[in-house]
């Protein structure tokens, strides 16, 4: 099985728009007195993170096709740059950047194995751009 790749023609997510939860491998237990109590359910833990992009009516269409065609309407694994991570400088302990030796900054890099999330995706107009809401699953 192929993994797709997130199209490097669509931009990075908004900060506004993320939003990352941890999904509860926990399972409750009742008790006949006292507080419930929790089990772990299973080992490994998924992450649901929401995410917006803000794209014009060219990389609409970039999107659209990746999700409908290629992802098959989200029902196949991708890689996705880690919008956390990827593309952000690499820090000292000190909080500066550190840099190559002709002043470039090291810049991280990280992704995500991920399936687009149980909705979805939404868009809304803003003029004449677009404003694309989503979500993935990240696997552990």
């Amino acid at each position: 099985m192929t993994v797709l790749t997130w199209p490097s023609e669509l931009p990075k997510p908004d900060r506004d728009g993320y939003q990352r939860q941890i999904d509860d491998p926990r399972l409750g237990r009742s008790r006949d007195a006292g507080p419930a109590g929790w089990r772990r359910r299973w080992s490994s833990v998924t992450k649901s993170v929401s995410l917006t992009i803000d794209v014009d009516r060219s990389r609409k269409a970039v999107f659209d096709r990746f999700y409908e065609e290629d992802a098959d309407f989200g029902s196949n694994l991708i890689w996705m740059p880690d919008p956390t991570t990827d593309g952000w400088p690499l820090l000292a302990s000190d909080g500066r950047p550190l840099l190559l030796p002709d002043g470039t900054p090291i810049l991280m890099a990280a992704r995500w194995l991920c399936l687009f999330g149980k909705e979805p995706p939404r868009e809304t107009v803003r003029g004449i751009r677009f404003r694309i809401s989503f979500s993935v699953t990240v696997m552990p």
